[in-house]
C-alpha cells in the first residue's frame, strides 16, 4: 500500500477545502454569517474536525470551536445561563456548526486536560480571533502536562470501540490521528492534529490509502472487507507507544498556567462589560 506517493496531491487538494487559507469566498461568507449569529462576544472561533486532521470528505460538516465571554449579569448569581452555545445553520450547500463555551468554563476544560479544547486553540484553521486570542494561546502551553496522554488514550479506546461496531473509515482514521496527535504532544509539547503531517513523522504505511479512501468518498463510508485483526494490532502496538512517549515525556505532570488564566478571565470579564 502507497503511504506516500499521494500526500502532495492531498495537500493540494486539502488547502482548496473550507477552512484553508485559501477557502473560497462563499465558504468564508457563510461561516461569517454564522459565527455573527453568536450573541456575545469570541474570544476566538477556529475549524476542527475532519478539515483541520486532514481528511474532509466533500460531505463534511464545517465545525467551529471557541470561547465567548458572558456579560457580568449572566455569571455573577447563583444561575449560570448560556454556557454553552449552539449555532446550527445549513447555508450555500454546507452544514455549519458552531459551539462555543463562555471562557471561565473554557480555561477549567483547558486545565482539565480536555484533548479537543487545546486542540481548538492551536488549531491553524482561526477564522475569528480577538485581541486576548494570542495570550491565550501562550498561556494554553503553559497547561500542557503529561495527563493528555492519558485522555488522548481514553479517547483513542473510545474511538476503537465506535469503529469495531460500526466497521466505518472515519472513526479507524480518528482512532490514528488521535493516538499519534497524543505521541507527538508527549515528544515534542507541540499540538499537531493534521494526520498527513503527522504521518510524516511517524510513517505507518498503510496510512496514505486510508486517507486517499476518506477524501474520494463520504462520512459515512463503510469498511466492509477490513482487515480487523491487523489494526487492532496496530491499535494496541501504537497504544502500548503512546503509553511509553508519556511515561518518558519531559512535560510536567500538573498544569503551571492556572493564575495567569485567572488573570486573563478577570481581564476579559471587566474589559468586555464596558464594552
Amino acid at each position: 500500500m502507497g503511504g506516500y506517493e499521494n500526500i502532495g496531491a492531498q495537500k493540494k487538494r486539502l488547502r482548496n477545502k473550507p477552512g484553508e487559507k485559501h477557502m473560497q469566498a462563499k465558504e468564508e461568507q457563510v461561516l461569517k454569517s454564522v459565527v455573527n449569529r453568536q450573541p456575545f462576544p469570541l474570544v476566538f472561533a477556529t475549524l476542527t474536525g475532519s478539515h483541520l486532521y486532514g481528511f474532509p470528505s466533500f460531505d463534511s460538516d464545517l465545525n467551529l470551536r471557541g470561547a465567548h465571554v458572558l456579560p457580568l449579569d449572566k455569571v455573577v448569581g447563583l444561575y449560570t445561563e448560556q454556557e454553552t452555545l449552539q449555532v446550527h445553520s445549513h447555508l450555500g450547500g454546507h452544514d455549519v456548526d458552531l459551539v462555543t463555551h463562555d471562557v471561565k468554563r473554557y480555561f477549567e476544560l483547558l486545565l482539565r486536560q480536555n484533548p479537543d479544547v487545546l486542540e481548538e486553540i492551536y488549531s491553524p484553521l482561526v477564522h475569528h480571533q480577538g485581541s486576548y486570542f494570542e495570550e491565550l494561546r501562550e498561556i494554553a502551553s503553559l497547561c500542557i502536562t503529561k495527563e493528555y496522554g492519558k485522555s488522548y488514550r481514553a479517547y483513542a479506546q473510545k474511538l476503537w470501540n465506535s469503529f469495531e461496531r460500526q466497521r466505518q473509515l472515519k472513526p479507524l482514521l480518528y482512532v490514528f490521528r488521535v493516538i499519534l496527535t497524543g505521541m507527538h504532544l508527549m515528544e515534542t509539547g507541540e499540538v499537531e492534529a493534521n494526520i498527513m503531517r503527522l504521518n510524516h513523522r511517524y510513517r505507518l504505511p498503510y496510512l496514505g490509502d486510508l486517507i486517499t479512501l476518506k477524501l474520494r468518498g463520504s462520512e459515512e463510508t463503510l469498511m466492509e472487507d477490513v482487515d480487523l485483526e491487523f489494526y487492532g494490532r496496530e491499535f494496541r502496538r501504537l497504544m502500548r507507544e503512546l503509553t511509553d512517549a508519556r511515561l518518558s515525556s519531559d512535560l510536567p505532570e500538573e498544569p503551571r498556567g492556572k493564575p495567569e488564566l485567572h488573570d486573563l478571565l478577570i481581564r476579559l470579564r471587566l474589559e468586555y462589560e464596558k464594552g
